[in-house]
């Protein structure tokens, strides 16, 4: 159901193009946003989301089409301009300084001064105030901000742009690296900023989300506007997806076959820990097993893969590959022994992002590449051309570099890397993270093909549907310790929940 304007819109963005060299990224989006409304824009991956909005950032500027704020025409030259106009954008990827304090972060561009000096006090008042209002007091203003988890930092995101007293926010996939409970502040605040006039656009590839903070929503789909202001109440979730992808998604998660009972342990840790951190994880891991890890932001989830992969020194504990005990603390070890790692943060952990495609799938298998000790260069297009083809990436190009694929297609450069290479073990963080969802369920399919060929396969997730859909069998951790395990058809997402916000041992 389609919702009629029903007061005059805060913002319009009529006809939007935006051509690149040998691209045309938008051909023409509409967009009207109310005042005082969370306006959500879909669209899968490469649809033109992230263009429209550093279009109205002013990080892009349009080929063709206009903009009015107010009912009047505005050109948006440069980012301070956007700002001027009380438009505040939250990048999906976090564009915070880590050198710099809280503070700085959030008042970097337009310092609170007088006489040419930064009023020091005035700022580090105001900042505990934005932080209070965001539920997050414990973030002390003089904090630098490369001490604080992803979580923290998308907070001080938050506060950057509340303290730019904006008309329109923008926020790009906020609830990407929080948890329940961080989720359901981020909407406390919404509802706030919404009641004093506020637009919000909200974009986020959970669709659950949607329902419960949306108002309207636009669809857009190979930069073009397919459909605006639907009504999030009387939308069928059916409709949004085939209007995304054009087809529909019967079943998100493939069917799980069974391990068989005789399959070899492949992956097993005994009495892991890593100080402060998580203590005494023990789990195994089949041939042609999925095994998904469920808990909060922050639980030790991640920790606990990055120590089998070798990036973190156990200070207790042991990882045995196929029998063999791997050394601790040696990434280069979990490599050559078999295991690949897709980390959370892809961007920053995992991808060379000026490098071309090609690159990145075989960065990890140089060894086996190279000839007389000279890497070759036809040989790496040739096996990276072929799992972008057995994977369906798009663009297909292997010579493009990889930071101008969308967030879905990085993901599957990723798994391509350790096709290439062969791993034993896959270990996936947040593997769908700010992907949509028709190609979540590419991703989904793929994992349970990697599975069935024999890789065992360990999965952490926030979401906990994900994490019970997915995997064969599921272990629960909470404050640093698995505290349930069990097949996850036995695991519903409510009995999660309970115990990862108790704690308590089932």
């Amino acid at each position: 159901m389609v919702i009629e304007d029903q007061a005059a819109p805060l913002l319009q963005m009529q006809g939007i193009v935006k051509h690149f060299p040998g691209a045309k990224a938008l051909d023409g989006v509409d967009l009207d946003v109310l005042p005082g409304e969370v306006h959500c824009l879909l669209g899968q991956n490469g649809a033109g989301k992230s263009t429209l909005i550093k279009v109205l950032a002013g990080a892009h500027q349009p080929t063709a089409g206009t903009i009015r704020l107010h009912g009047e025409e505005i050109r948006i030259a440069h980012p301070v301009a956007a700002l001027e106009h009380g438009i505040a954008t939250m990048y999906q990827e976090l564009d915070v300084v880590d050198g710099l304090t809280v503070a700085e972060n959030i008042y970097l561009g337009h310092e609170l001064a007088s006489a040419g000096f930064t009023q020091r006090r005035a700022v580090a008042a105001r900042t505990r105030a934005l932080m209070q209002r965001l539920g997050h007091p414990e973030i002390g203003p003089h904090r630098e901000v490369g001490t604080l988890s992803a979580a923290g930092k998308q907070i001080v995101s938050m506060a950057r742009a509340l303290s730019r007293d904006a008309r329109v926010i923008v926020m790009d996939e906020p609830s990407a690296v929080l948890d329940s409970g961080e989720v359901d502040n981020l909407f406390r605040v919404v509802d706030e900023l919404t009641a004093q006039g506020i637009a919000i656009i909200y974009i986020s590839h959970r669709l659950e989300e949607i329902r419960r903070i949306g108002d309207r929503i636009t669809v857009i789909k190979d930069g073009v506007t397919v459909s605006r202001n639907l009504d999030v109440a009387t939308t069928p979730t059916a409709d949004l997806i085939k209007l995304m992808t054009g087809k529909s998604v019967e079943h998100a998660f493939p069917d799980r076959p069974g391990v068989p009972g005789d399959a070899e342990t492949r992956l097993e840790v005994s009495g892991l820990s890593l100080a402060g951190v998580f203590h005494d994880v023990s789990l195994r891991v089949r041939a042609g097993e999925i095994v998904g890890l469920a808990g909060l932001v922050g639980s030790g989830r991640s920790e606990i893969l990055e120590t089998i992969y070798g990036a973190r020194r156990s200070s207790s504990g042991t990882v045995t590959l196929d029998g063999v005990t791997l050394r601790p603390g040696s990434v280069s070890g979990a490599v050559g022994a078999g295991i690949g790692l897709a980390p959370e943060e892809r961007k920053s952990q995992g991808l060379v992002l000026d490098e071309p495609v090609y690159r990145n799938i075989t960065l990890s298998s140089f060894a086996r590449i190279a000839r007389a000790g000279w890497l070759d260069e036809t040989a790496e297009k040739a096996a990276a051309a072929e799992q972008a083809a057995a994977l369906d990436l798009r663009p297909p190009d292997v010579n493009r570099a990889i930071r101008t694929l969308s967030g879905g297609n990085q993901q599957k450069a990723m798994l391509a890397r350790w096709l290439v290479h062969g791993c034993k073990v896959l270990l996936l963080d947040e593997p769908t993270r700010g992907v949509d969802v028709g190609a979540r369920s590419e991703i989904y399919a793929l994992v349970r093909r990697l599975a069935d060929a024999g890789t065992a396969v360990l999965v952490v997730s926030s979401e906990i549907p994900e994490v019970l859909g997915l995997a064969d069998r599921v272990l629960v951790v909470s404050d640093g310790q698995v505290v349930r395990e069990g097949p996850a058809d036995s695991i519903s997402e409510h009995d999660v929940l309970d115990m990862v916000m108790e704690g308590s041992v089932a």
